[in-house]
């Protein structure tokens, strides 16, 4: 649904009034106005199309595409839209006073621009949301306090960009989504160890990334999408449990292979 036809109210929820607005001068008739190709009419707003007054999001951020020389100029306005997308075009140096922002909008979209330096201290800002856009921008040693960050949804960011050499100390995280992350990841040498997490959807990923020779600590798994997986895999010589697994689909994988027969690979992907 185009935003043109929603009515035009300021964050109070009245009807915005142009006559009253300090921008009055930038106004654009609505019944004449026409949009160039780049669909940008810089230094003019334009009423349900443009407009900081208006209390929807896409409107603000219009206004500060069509005017960023204003931006600075609202990052203290008492309406959080504006707030955040003033300091979308706002300089970097003006935004380090939104840092104890109330609104994790606001915050959020600081930290997405904020230099390192700035960054690093909204690793322990409230909100969820705030800190995965730290981890989807910091490096290496920086994420190292996040790693163990109250919320899943934030480690399960951090365990996708940290170094391989800091994989191992998430291996144990309690959330099984981060740990089927960090199985996907995980050196060789460190991936035989979760070979018996608690999480079935972990081990289908050990299984399918194990080499064949390390695939017989997967046999008697109690999962039979493991030992599909297994099945698909192993050295022949050691297909000898599956060949009368419980589960019809692992057994037939098993005899197909034991038989010299092609299978095909339709094991969910990594």
């Amino acid at each position: 649904m185009s935003d043109d036809i929603l009515e035009s109210l300021d964050w109070r929820g009245e009807p915005v009034d142009c006559t009253a607005c300090t921008h009055k001068e930038r106004r654009l008739d609505p019944d004449t106005a026409a949009l160039p190709a780049g669909g940008k009419l810089t230094g003019h707003c334009l009423l349900s199309k443009a407009c900081v007054q208006d209390r929807y999001a896409k409107r603000i951020q219009r206004f500060f595409e069509w005017n960023p020389e204003l931006s600075a100029g609202h990052l203290n306005h008492p309406y959080f839209e504006v707030r955040a997308n003033a300091a979308r075009f706002a300089p970097i140096f003006q935004l380090p006073r939104l840092m104890n922002d109330p609104d994790e909008t606001v915050r959020s979209v600081l930290a997405r621009r904020l230099p390192r330096r700035l960054l690093l201290k909204l690793r322990d800002d409230p909100d969820c949301e705030v800190r995965i856009a730290v981890a989807t921008r910091l490096e290496d040693a920086d994420l190292a306090p996040l790693m163990r960050d109250p919320d899943c949804s934030v480690r399960l960011r951090v365990v996708r960009r940290i170094p391989d050499g800091m994989l191992p100390a998430m291996m144990h995280d309690e959330d099984p989504e981060v740990r089927v992350e960090v199985a996907r990841r995980l050196s060789m040498d460190w991936l035989p160890s979760l070979a018996w997490d608690d999480s079935p959807r972990v081990r289908l990923v050990v299984a399918q990334r194990l080499p064949a020779s390390k695939l017989h600590v997967l046999l008697p798994d109690a999962d039979w999408m493991v030992r599909l997986a297994v099945a698909g895999r192993i050295d022949t010589g050691q297909l000898g449990p599956l060949l009368d697994d419980p589960e019809e689909e692992v057994r037939a994988i098993a005899r197909q292979r034991a038989a010299g027969l092609a299978i095909a690979n339709d094991l969910p992907p990594l």
